[in-house]
């Protein structure tokens, strides 16, 4: 029994380590595709399937990776792991993105409809921690009929509605399916030219939770198109008893990167003021404090029994922009310890300490590091990208000087302070860097299986929730990496 050809046509790399694209044609006339034949690590135990021309065509993979080095490395191992389980491989050309906006994947469609259009059938889209069977895949992808519109992933839902998703769907949260970006999720390319086409403009400029926007572009107000469930495509780890039905899975729950960085080299600044003192302090001395060596509360009012530290910037009803660069000043000045690291969070922040220190394991400290949960501001207009502050805002001690030598500043001290910090490296031509682990909301404000498969390393807000029990559930050393959730009845609030 002869198999069908794997070719790869097209080599596309990231110039900011956004996207990473390779094109793979499967060519051949009635014949039948050889899934163990194609992975010889992998052998499928599904039986062979027929793939007529016409019906298949050249499949995209994006691998949606990021600028710092760290990254980049994750992104050349899977697009590694596809090349070796491909054959008869050419690479062709390069593709520069000078777009940092690239990541939240909508102002690439315009691109990928004029390039791939005429010839492909598929974008199958990756992150860098997904493990793909290529053989398995490419039998699941020729069930659909390319040549219509279809968009595949495994679905998430929200069980209550959540500020994170601006309460969409409020009379009936589970309705709306949403891809888990982790699993893997696929667009046909006639789907992608009619969205071209229909440029639907972005209900909001801001970018909070791409998977859950992306389908919403697609789903268009009930217009558009439904995300369609794909067994196949799973979170469960490669080791998994349910591993061997799927064709795409997980390689960990977190990175490893051996030896985390050590606690002094770790500094902490909790944002707080007076009117928390007594609220909010307290539950971070009970969490998650004791885990950090060097540590100062900074407040706009000296309390010697925490202790806490008065920068001079007074205290404002949102934004606090002069605050947090009070604290960058702080920590580039002398006046606290030299570490590589410096952590700002929220006095309302749970966070794991020991599970941060060792994702920091993974990065260089001698390259300008932003890293937490990102966000976007007008991205399809070439806005900028910032880290969310309430999930914890952490910088390398690099980025930090670079910031502060550039002469970046407040416009005013209750301006938000991630946004401005995010024009600011935006600025200086620095991107950056998301981590999933890090997270803006509580737990109720995510999907339970999105959840499911993370090791997280903080959450943000106390309201309508026990935080001392939320820590113990999720973040507390020898504590599950999952919790059950229990639905909110409560007022919202926002973020």
């Amino acid at each position: 029994m002869q198999c069908a050809s794997v070719t790869l046509t097209s080599y596309l790399r990231p110039s900011v380590g956004e996207v990473l694209l390779l094109v793979i044609e499967v060519w051949g006339e009635s014949i039948p595709f050889c899934c163990g034949q194609l992975l010889p690590t992998a052998v499928s135990q599904r039986s062979s399937t027929t793939i007529h021309r016409g019906e298949y065509g050249p499949i995209v993979f994006v691998i949606q990776s990021q600028s710092n080095s760290f990254h980049v490395q994750r992104a050349e191992r899977l697009r590694a792991s596809l090349l070796q389980q491909a054959t008869d491989l050419t690479e062709v050309g390069d593709y520069l993105s000078d777009n940092e906006g690239d990541w939240s994947i909508l102002p690439m469609l315009p691109h990928f409809s004029k390039t791939f259009g005429k010839n492909s059938s598929w974008l199958v889209f990756l992150e860098e921690d997904t493990d793909v069977k290529v053989g398995e895949l490419l039998g699941v992808l020729a069930k659909f009929d390319g040549t219509k519109e279809w968009f595949l992933g495994k679905p998430l839902h929200d069980e209550e509605s959540t500020i994170i998703h601006h309460y969409a769907f409020a009379e009936n949260p589970p309705q709306f399916k949403y891809p888990d970006f982790s699993a893997g999720w696929a667009l046909s390319v006639p789907l992608v030219q009619r969205l071209v086409r229909h440029d639907e403009p972005l209900k909001s400029d801001f970018t909070i939770d791409l998977k859950h926007e992306v389908a919403l572009y697609i789903w268009n107000q009930g217009q558009g198109l439904r995300l369609t469930a794909v067994p196949e495509l799973c979170t469960e780890l490669q080791d998994s008893p349910r591993a061997p039905h799927c064709a795409t899975t997980l390689s960990a729950p977190a990175p490893a990167c051996g030896e985390a960085v050590g606690k002094d080299d770790v500094f902490v600044a909790v944002k707080t003021c007076q009117k928390f003192h007594t609220e909010r302090v307290p539950v971070v001395k009970e969490t998650w404090e004791q885990e950090a060596s060097l540590l100062e509360y900074y407040s706009d009012y000296a309390d010697p029994s925490i202790p806490t530290i008065n920068l001079g910037v007074p205290n404002t009803e949102r934004g606090h922009c002069g605050k947090t660069f009070a604290i960058l000043k702080q920590f580039a000045s002398g006046a606290v310890p030299e570490t590589k690291w410096l952590i700002i969070v929220d006095d309302d922040t749970l966070i794991s300490l020991p599970r941060l220190r060792a994702l920091l394991g993974c990065y260089d400290a001698s390259e300008p590091v932003c890293l937490g949960e990102r966000y976007g501001y007008g991205l399809s207009q070439g806005g900028y990208s910032y880290i969310t502050g309430g999930g914890g805002m952490v910088f390398s001690r690099e980025a930090v000087l670079q910031l502060l030598q550039s002469g970046c500043k407040c416009y005013s001290d209750d301006a938000p302070d991630d946004m401005v910090l995010g024009m600011c490296f935006n600025a200086l031509g620095l991107a950056v860097t998301h981590s999933p682990l890090f997270h803006q909301a509580r737990p109720e404000d995510y999907a339970r299986d999105y959840l499911s498969h993370q090791v997280p390393i903080s959450f943000h807000k106390h309201w309508n929730i026990d935080p001392v029990a939320v820590f113990n559930s999720w973040l507390r050393e020898g504590a599950p990496t999952t919790a059950p959730h229990q639905p909110d009845k409560t007022p919202k609030t926002e973020l």
